[in-house]
């Protein structure tokens, strides 16, 4: 799952954040003080995607990709489109089990992880660091889902992918033997180049700011992989493996499922409040300001900001019944708090 831990499920969630100091790195000044809305902006369901996640704006903000469960024969999550509105959804694979995906800047071609060439290899849980699923591949299709390119072959697990704005890499998390470090390659699927080479620490969830050489990401420490709580640690690192900056400092909180802005200062993020209450922040990378978007008991999760910077795209339980864990997508207007 993208951003993330890789997962869909609230399953996922519940590996309690992640975050941590980092080694030895360039650190910035400390978060200033937190800036809270008491309430909440504008926020609408999108309709006829009942269990859905983690979703992307296409370049031109008008659809999505997403993980859900639409069809009759979907026993588990597959990558979907849709437009903004809930309207003209199209499977874009019904093989194997989905995670991850992602729309190139060019709007004419996807790219999603899947295990649908391994259909005897353990099925292996999205949610747990040391049971990820093998044989997670990288593919990229047209809109409809159509001439599929397999782009990794080695049976790893190869997901949390997106692409640089400028549609020259591919940037995805790779885990070798338990260890999961950030990978590139170009957007043909040749030149395959490894990021980081941390022991210590586990990195995804990464994406590139708009000048598409500075990566954006969360990372744990590997010692806490399958503990219940992790705390969790965004960072940012140049895309030849230098430059490597701490962006959060609360090193007992889970801040996680960072996506940066259109503007190349702002990005949102999940922080875990006490005691597990996911909530959306929106943060400026240059001060360390931290703006509190969403004020619900729910789960609110994988936050996104349109390509214009005016919507927040958001996972959330809150519309699930009492005893039910699906998560649906909602969109809040924030173009107030970016005029």
């Amino acid at each position: 799952m993208h951003r993330s831990i890789g997962i869909i499920a609230i399953g996922l969630f519940l590996f309690y954040g992640c975050k941590t100091t980092a080694p030895s790195h360039e650190t910035a000044a400390p978060i200033q003080a937190k800036e809270e809305m008491a309430k909440e902006l504008p926020v609408q369901p999108i309709p006829n995607l009942p269990n859905a996640a983690e979703a992307y704006y296409s370049p031109d903000g008008k659809r999505f990709i997403c993980n859900a469960k639409v069809s009759e024969d979907d026993k588990v999550h597959h990558v979907y489109t849709a437009n903004i509105d809930g309207t003209d959804i199209r499977r874009i694979n019904h093989q194997g089990e989905d995670a991850c995906s992602y729309y190139f800047p060019s709007g004419d071609k996807l790219i999603w992880t899947s295990t649908r060439d391994y259909p005897d290899m353990p099925v292996g849980d999205w949610s747990r660091p040391t049971d990820y699923p093998k044989g997670a591949e990288l593919y990229t299709s047209d809109l409809n889902g159509k001439n599929v390119v397999r782009l990794t072959h080695n049976k790893y697990y190869d997901a949390e992918v997106s692409v640089s704005p400028d549609g020259e890499w591919i940037l995805f998390t790779r885990q070798i033997d338990g260890k999961m470090d950030l990978w590139k390659m170009k957007s043909d699927g040749t030149g395959e180049h490894q990021i980081t080479f941390t022991e210590d620490w586990q990195e995804g969830g990464s994406f590139y700011l708009p000048d598409s050489k500075t990566i954006l990401y969360r990372a744990w420490k590997k010692e806490y992989d399958d503990a219940r709580r992790i705390p969790m640690t965004i960072f940012t690192i140049n895309h030849d493996g230098s430059g490597l900056k701490q962006i959060t400092f609360e090193d007992d909180e889970t801040n996680w499922a960072p996506h940066p802005g259109p503007d190349g200062t702002h990005f949102v993020f999940v922080k875990m409040l006490p005691p597990h209450n996911f909530e959306i922040y929106l943060m400026n990378i240059e001060t360390g300001n931290q703006t509190r978007l969403t004020n619900h008991d729910a789960f609110d999760g994988f936050p996104v900001l349109s390509p214009d910077g005016n919507s927040l795209l958001f996972s959330s339980s809150r519309n699930a019944k009492p005893g039910d864990r699906s998560l649906s997508l909602f969109i809040m207007d924030i173009r107030s708090l970016m005029e």
